[in-house]
């Protein structure tokens, strides 16, 4: 019988979280994080890597941050102060959003979460600019990153995410793309189809 391959093992201790911010810019230093959404993943009873919860969070700009309305424009939203949002503080929703990844490395005894995302930098810089800013302990890796348009362009020939999220299957929407939730859960399912389409060689007995 086939041992299923652990999580753990399967990434060398590293837990993949698959993460997509929206933002006011693309400067994190100074643009304004927005929304954050977070993908868990698990390896099933057959081996394969497949997506778990996804847990979305509103953010209210942090005091004195930078907004391009050509970015919110870009992402469908008007005003990042409109109560309807139910926006919260960068710290309560990193904090948040920390926790169910900090309980998934107890649970399956992984050293550090590695973040997956399209553009991976790109999500890491800013979450790692608002944990700096609010003092939250981040579960990330420092740099290291599993980026999707890197694996897209070599398994499928295209590296924007629609293209890729195409050939490997998947169906997109254009209305609901852009927002963290719907990019982070396509992103998570393409990462997941590639993974389990390169099988970990076996290793010989010494």
């Amino acid at each position: 019988m086939t041992k299923i391959i652990d999580i753990k093992d399967r990434f060398r201790g590293f837990l993949p979280v698959v993460v997509d911010v929206e933002t006011a810019g693309f400067n994190c230093e100074t643009d304004a994080l927005l929304e954050m959404a977070v993908v868990m993943l698990h390896m099933n009873a057959a081996g394969n890597l497949v997506r778990g919860t996804t847990f979305d969070k509103n953010i209210l700009p942090f005091k004195g941050a930078n907004i391009e309305q050509s970015a919110l424009k870009f992402i469908g939203m008007e005003d990042p102060f409109h109560p309807f949002r139910d926006a919260m503080s960068e710290k309560e929703a990193l904090t948040a959003l920390f926790k169910p990844i900090n309980h998934q490395l107890k649970i399956t005894g992984c050293s550090r979460a590695i973040l997956v995302g399209h553009n991976a930098f790109f999500d890491l810089g800013f979450v790692k600019k608002a944990a700096e800013r609010c003092k939250v302990k981040s579960p990330f890796h420092e740099f290291s990153t599993f980026d999707t348009v890197s694996l897209a362009g070599l398994a499928y020939g295209e590296t924007v995410l629609a293209k890729a999220a195409v050939e490997a299957g998947l169906e997109w929407d254009n209305k609901q793309a852009h927002s963290a939730v719907y990019d982070t859960e396509k992103t998570a399912d393409i990462f997941c189809n590639i993974v389990n389409s390169w099988r970990l060689p076996k290793k010989q007995p010494n």
